[in-house]
């Protein structure tokens, strides 16, 4: 995955997280504005509220003048060494603050347990008078394998290719290759090797007849294989036959629709063709890299519902 597309989970992830807790912080930020600024007493309500706040490490209050007035309340300890402590130099009090409802912060590392953290803070204003807030700290890891916390897939995405490439396209024309050879017949056999055997990520070069397979079974390892060897009926010996993985979100007809797709471009233009085409059915994306050295990431949605016309305007 790209650092692009990592932050873009992130941000997907603090996006569904805030919905989630707005309106449990909210109820806390009324009840411990009615006994502001009393420490025990705002202890007392976040240590009750806590466990309504899903997946918080540390929730705590501080005033206007950025000094702790609670304890720092976790779901196993309350420690009440940090009271009067000053927050000034937290990196979400560089930025402007909410004066009504919920902000969340970038990642930062955390002062108190040293890890990658996100805070959500609420403002605490009794009668429209802004008196502090609350912070609710989550750990990044945690938000990120929280399937609760459901992302949408990262946007179509271009990248332009190396300039030299570009420069000298149109004395470039595709040369048929071993893959192209076999045509319909070796994305049919990939289309079975992810229906029936576990493959759910698969990469094809096409020029250079190359394959590239992930098995759910191994996910952290790929397997390399030249289209002759994909071919070989001796290499549905070496897997075994595997359920359709209930975490796809790409159907088998979709996945033929793709290696369609994918069949037509590479074909519809000797001189602007798909050069390599990828397709991983359990996060839903696509990638396609041009012979212009373009290359291309969407989900298999928005693959399919684009005509070959667009891809011709777009692959340059």
């Amino acid at each position: 995955m790209s650092d692009s597309s990592i932050l873009h989970s992130v941000e997907e992830k603090k996006l569904a997280l805030a919905s989630i807790i707005r309106e449990p912080l909210c109820e806390l930020a009324v009840a411990c504005g009615e006994v502001w600024p009393q420490g025990g007493k705002i202890d007392a309500l976040l240590q009750a509220g806590l466990q309504r706040v899903s997946q918080c490490k540390l929730i705590y209050a501080w005033d206007r003048d950025n000094h702790v007035v609670s304890a720092m309340i976790s779901p196993q300890s309350l420690d009440k060494d940090w009271r009067g402590r000053d927050l000034s130099e937290r990196p979400y009090l560089k930025k402007n603050l909410p004066f009504k409802g919920i902000m969340l912060s970038s990642v930062y590392i955390s002062e108190y347990d040293s890890r990658r953290t996100v805070t959500a803070l609420q403002a605490v204003n009794p009668n429209n008078h802004l008196e502090g807030f609350i912070a609710a700290d989550f750990n990044v890891s945690d938000l990120m394998q929280n399937s609760r916390l459901q992302i949408i897939n990262s946007p179509y995405t271009q990248y332009r290719g190396d300039p030299a490439v570009r420069g000298t396209l149109f004395q470039q024309q595709r040369v048929q290759s071993e893959f192209d050879k076999v045509g319909d017949a070796a994305f049919d056999r990939l289309a079975e090797l992810i229906t029936d055997y576990g493959v759910f990520h698969t990469k094809m070069l096409f020029s250079s007849n190359r394959c590239t397979l992930w098995f759910y079974d191994d996910p952290f390892q790929y397997q390399l294989f030249n289209i002759h060897e994909v071919m070989d009926e001796d290499l549905l010996l070496a897997y075994p036959e595997r359920p359709y993985p209930t975490r796809a979100v790409v159907t088998p007809d979709q996945v033929r629709q793709v290696y369609a797709l994918f069949k037509s471009l590479r074909y519809i233009d000797d001189t602007i063709y798909l050069r390599s085409g990828s397709l991983n059915i359990i996060n839903g994306m696509v990638g396609l890299t041009f012979s212009c050295d373009g290359s291309h990431y969407l989900t298999v949605e928005e693959f399919l519902d684009r005509d070959l016309q667009f891809w011709m305007g777009l692959s340059l």
